[in-house]
């Protein structure tokens, strides 16, 4: 048996065995655009005295 052979026949078991890869998935069927319009909050200005009361964010409390 020839190394092409024998390689051939690894390549065949290995498919036998685990099968093909799935299809790979784009970006765009990974990510959702949502609008975050101002009616949840009121404003959608960054006020830090009220913000607390919905989500803590250190880096916008310090400005970063």
């Amino acid at each position: 048996m020839d190394k092409e052979a024998a390689i051939d026949t690894a390549a065949a078991a290995r498919h036998a065995r685990f099968g093909a890869l799935p299809e790979r998935i784009r970006i765009e069927d990974t990510t959702q655009s949502v609008d975050t319009g101002s009616a949840a909050r009121g404003n959608s200005t960054y006020n830090p005295e009220g913000q607390w009361q919905y989500y803590s964010c250190l880096a916008l409390d310090l400005g970063l």
